[in-house]
């Protein structure tokens, strides 16, 4: 048990380690919805509110054939359980979602497994038209899910056209690519390790688990 509460500490370190990593690279913090938007903005040319809790919407489009409409960027694990729909007005919903969620998975690998573009006034107006309430957790049909996608490009009537280079971007972030960047993660901490471990050689040193150098 008090094994298990070592790897445990190590492992949230880790965790710790790699989130602060991602809140300098995107200059948020490493929640989903956070690299999301970052995500959204560098793949559709979104130009992010300054704040993060910006009321109704995330960012502006600026180019392409949605150039200043706004739009609220959303990721979730599963879109079909819902979306967050907001009082405040917003002129697109852009929402990243993962495949569906596996009953008894304890863990929802975080990815981008299709990417979904509702007009906000069309959504409003379909969702009231059935008597949906409107809000958090938004219930959606399957149907609409699948006449709002954008990513992957199967859909012959979606909203918006992505260019091979938009759909290559996504992809980074798919089940299949994910797995090959692990991997590549996996090599480059190993090359690290060796490394270090040759300067210790160099120096006569060994490794030493609280951080430092001891004397061989």
């Amino acid at each position: 048990m008090t094994e298990n509460l070592h790897q445990l500490a190590a492992l949230l370190q880790a965790r710790d380690d790699l989130d602060a990593r991602i809140a300098a690279l995107t200059g948020r913090s490493a929640r989903p919805g956070d690299i999301g938007e970052f995500i959204a903005a560098q793949v559709f040319d979104i130009e992010l509110a300054r704040t993060a809790i910006q009321a109704g919407y995330d960012g502006i489009f600026r180019s392409g054939p949605l150039a200043g409409r706004t739009v609220n960027v959303k990721t979730y694990g599963d879109a079909f359980t819902g979306i967050d729909i907001s009082p405040h007005p917003c002129d697109f919903y852009l929402v990243f979602s993962g495949p569906p969620r596996p009953v008894g998975v304890q863990h929802h690998r975080w990815q981008i497994s299709a990417a979904y573009l509702f007009d906000t006034r069309i959504l409003m107006e379909t969702l009231t038209g059935r008597g949906v309430k409107i809000g958090i957790a938004t219930s959606m049909r399957r149907g609409d899910l699948e006449a709002a996608q954008i990513f992957p490009g199967t859909n012959p009537n979606a909203p918006l056209r992505l260019s091979s280079e938009q759909a290559a971007l996504l992809s980074l972030f798919a089940e299949g690519h994910a797995a090959v960047s692990r991997t590549a993660l996996d090599v480059d901490d190993h090359r690290e390790r060796r490394h270090e471990f040759a300067d210790w050689l160099k120096t006569g040193g060994l490794p030493d688990l609280t951080g430092g150098t001891g004397a061989a």
